[in-house]
């Protein structure tokens, strides 16, 4: 991973998808089935549809920010180009933490499918009555994580040479897994069953979306964006190759729930319903009711494989976070430093590693209880987006677009309601525990501010307040509504959502007047593309934080 400026190009299209589609293709195929299937039953087919569209949606958004400022980490720095310093820094955290708790959870899913090896070291890795990774999982989930990251310290161009061999590998096992579950026993009356197609009703379906694995899964798509900078045209090859993963991501990923759906055993339906199918290792464990013992041994090979592959992009990605975090000034200096010889960035990735250490001990105790806390922090990470387009498309008329989200005025807004609803479709009390994340970073960026000599700190803030409101109320409708959703019911299922949708779409209009307001100020500064005189396929210097003393007055938009 080299990341020095003179080495910032050459990615070809065909990479940049092959990155796309190995992160998708993680452990997400690996649990989002059969999780999705517990919590929505057959109706868990719908939740993929409606995610991809909504993950799409969010994409493309990002496809033609993306473009314009194609930024290694880039999804770090749009909030700080549209609306200064402390915007910059709340959604950069919130996508750092995004990126950065991918590394442990695919150890997490290796360890989980790892103990349903026939030996009884390997039993004792989970708990199945707790359902989660007991004291000596969590050590081997260490262990692997440190492993991972220690092979990326001293040899990440090596795995990025073999990356789309890895993910060319990676699919193979899921289509010969599809194929497999097929042909043992297809049962078409599972899908009518048990309760019908939505056993639990439609709500269970969205909450899938969030809670399942399936934002989880398409949150790949972020890889294109962040590394995309480095692509050989990434005005074209940024949203051809986010298109070409998602589509292709969908089809079989639909095609692992419809397998999984057809394959699970009638008697052990109608003995639980689909609550009842809590495989903790789900395609292995299906496999083994089935007796399909070759299918076994692939899938646990598989599940060191994938999520392998995926974290090759994950370290990368959230190496970039970092380094863009600390030359916008919130972060120390010293972790923007990459090593002359290995070309990765050591100060970033040792940051990187404590913080998966900590997420791990304190809540990776199974796949699906940190996916479902992971999932909620991507879905803010992706508000700012929307937001940003929809404000670039006023104030920077004159940016070089080499892609242009068609309707913007209408999707824009819809984009950021749908972010909103998969928030609130996260459940409380994850909700709230990924806002009060999120939030931290307005406190940390006040006392950077002062320490840099800020004297009007008030004017700094302005333009992040309406995230705060935003994620605030976001928080309180989460508590206050249907239990559907494990709220405390005040709000009926049905109007908690509508008023989700509405306000989404009037936070948005304020974030675009927050927006225009910070630009009259010349809050953001110099823009990368525009101000230097470069064009936006060019690589870019990041503009360190200044007081407002030293910033200039106004912005020409």
């Amino acid at each position: 991973m080299d990341m020095s400026a003179g080495n910032r190009k050459g990615i070809s299209l065909f990479a940049l998808i092959m990155i796309g589609i190995g992160s998708i293709f993680g452990s997400g195929w690996l649990f989002g089935a059969g999780s999705a299937a517990q919590v929505a039953g057959p109706a868990a087919i719908v939740a993929w549809v409606l995610g991809a569209v909504f993950m799409g949606l969010i994409a493309m958004s990002y496809a033609e920010v993306g473009a314009a400022y194609p930024i290694p980490g880039g999804m770090a720095r749009y909030g700080h180009i549209s609306h200064g310093p402390v915007l910059g820094f709340l959604t950069g955290w919130a996508v750092w933490l995004a990126v950065a708790a991918l590394i442990p959870i695919e150890s997490i899913a290796a360890t989980q499918y790892m103990s349903s090896w026939n030996f009884g070291w390997a039993h004792a890795l989970f708990d199945d009555g707790a359902h989660q990774l007991t004291f000596a999982g969590q050590g081997v989930a260490l262990v692997l994580t440190v492993a991972l990251w220690l092979v990326c310290f001293w040899s990440v161009q090596f795995l990025a040479r073999v990356n789309i061999a890895l993910t060319l590998f990676k699919f193979v096992i899921p289509l010969l897994t599809v194929g497999a579950l097929i042909a043992s026993g297809f049962h078409t009356g599972n899908f009518s069953s048990a309760g019908g197609f939505a056993p639990y009703g439609w709500s269970a379906v969205l909450t899938a979306i969030t809670t399942s694995g399936v934002v989880f899964a398409f949150n790949g798509f972020q890889a294109v964006v962040n590394l995309g900078g480095n692509a050989k045209d990434p005005g074209k090859a940024i949203p051809r190759a986010l298109l070409g993963a998602l589509a292709l991501g969908l089809v079989i990923y639909l095609a692992l729930q419809v397998a999984f759906v057809g394959a699970v055993p009638p008697e052990q339906l109608a003995a639980g319903g689909w609550h009842g199918v809590n495989f903790h290792s789900p395609f292995a464990d299906l496999a083994k009711v089935l007796m399909l013992h070759w299918v076994v041994t692939m899938l646990q090979f598989g599940a060191f494989v994938s999520p392998a592959g995926s974290n090759i992009a994950n370290v990368a990605s959230s190496a970039y976070m970092v380094q863009n975090l600390a030359e916008t000034g919130f972060f120390p200096r010293k972790l923007t430093q990459v090593h002359p010889v290995h070309g990765s960035a050591r100060p970033a990735m040792w940051l990187n590693l404590g913080f998966s250490v900590v997420l791990l001990l304190a809540v990776g105790h199974s796949w699906n209880a940190l996916a479902a806390v992971v999932s909620a922090v991507m879905v803010i990470s992706y508000l700012i987006g929307p937001v940003a387009v929809g404000l670039f498309r006023v104030t920077k008329p004159d940016l070089p677009r080499p892609f242009r989200l068609p309707a913007a005025k209408v999707l824009c807004p819809l984009t950021f309601a749908c972010a909103a609803l998969a928030l609130y479709w996260s459940k409380w009390p994850n909700t709230g525990l990924c806002v009060a994340l999120t939030l931290i970073a307005v406190p940390v960026a006040a006392v950077v501010l002062l320490r840099r000599g800020e004297r009007d700190l008030r004017r700094q803030l302005a333009p992040a307040w309406w995230m705060v409101g935003f994620l605030g109320w976001m928080a309180l409708l989460s508590a206050l509504g249907s239990k559907d959703f494990g709220g405390s019911g005040l709000l009926p299922n049905g109007l908690d959502m509508a008023l989700v949708a509405v306000s989404a779409v009037g936070f948005y209009y304020l974030a675009i007047a927050a927006g225009l307001r910070a630009h009259r100020q010349g809050l953001p500064g110099p823009d990368p593309v525009l101000d230097t005189g470069r064009r936006a396929t060019e690589p870019v210097q990041h503009q360190r934080l200044v007081p407002a003393s030293r910033q200039p007055a106004d912005l020409d938009a």
